[in-house]
């Protein structure tokens, strides 16, 4: 990440942040909690079973050693890069 990026993420939470603590309405608070608390679920349980069988796949691939190195994918994937 590039520090002009990093800068605005940090003004952005510095933002928030300020915001938040003249925030009086109990409604708003609840919701950023949830948020929070959405944001803290593992991923795992929130996506489909086709996408956790090809997770899966993957995984044994790579355990059996079915892997191109990074120059390789590069090479087959350019164009979409």
């Amino acid at each position: 990440m590039n520090i002009k990026a990093e800068l605005n993420i940090q003004s952005k939470k510095l933002e928030l942040i300020q915001w938040l603590s003249t925030v009086e309405d109990l409604s708003v608070l609840n919701k950023i909690i949830d948020l929070k608390k959405q944001e803290n679920k593992d991923w795992w349980n929130s996506i489909s079973e086709t996408e956790k069988q090809s997770v899966e796949k993957g995984l044994q691939d790579a355990e059996d050693g079915k892997l191109n190195s990074h120059s390789k994918a590069r090479q087959l994937y350019d164009k979409w890069l």
